[in-house]
């Protein structure tokens, strides 16, 4: 893993005559020469970081540098704890399903939604029920009306090859 990617400028790659330096603090230290703001930088035994290189004259900082690293990574990590991934779980079912396994499949379905998770309800035609596919549409409004309190649907049944699918997402606020 790499500590950084080098973004900013510091200290003595910064070339530029002329700088608008803030201190550490954050009180303007106004225009300056690169030397000097170097200087001033030194005699705190701080880094000089280029913070705004668009602009006219260039912006720079007095900081240290490796704490603020530290601190963008340690800002980035929690960032990365705090999201939440939605993953799509499968729900499958045959068109001439019992009314108990179908309930047993509306039950995990409701756990899964309550979880935050999107759903993928596909009902599978075997052999000559693919014949008969208003068998697995009456299925999925079925489901449909099972999983309304958390659930909304995200998209309409469509046939996909032998399959009827229909996707469901968990309702907001939930």
């Amino acid at each position: 893993m790499t500590i950084s990617s080098k973004e900013h400028q510091l200290n003595e790659e910064i070339r530029d005559k002329e700088l608008r330096v803030i201190d550490v603090d954050g009180a303007q230290l106004g225009i300056l020469s690169a030397e000097e703001a170097l200087k001033i930088a030194f005699e705190k035994d701080l880094d000089l970081v280029k913070i705004a290189p668009q602009a006219t004259p260039p912006v720079c900082k007095i900081m240290d540098y490796g704490k603020f690293l530290f601190e963008q990574q340690k800002r980035e990590k929690e960032q990365r704890k705090n999201q939440k991934v939605i993953e799509i779980k499968e729900i499958r079912m045959s068109s001439t399903i019992d009314t108990h396994d179908f309930d047993t499949k509306v039950n995990q379905a409701i756990k899964f939604l309550k979880g935050g998770d999107k759903l993928k309800v596909s009902v599978r035609f075997r052999k000559r029920t693919v014949a008969h596919p208003q068998f697995g549409e009456e299925l999925l409004v079925k489901f449909k009306e099972a999983v309304s309190e958390v659930g909304v649907v995200d998209k309409p049944s469509k046939m996909e090859g032998r399959s009827l699918v229909m996707f469901v997402a968990p309702k907001a606020g939930k």
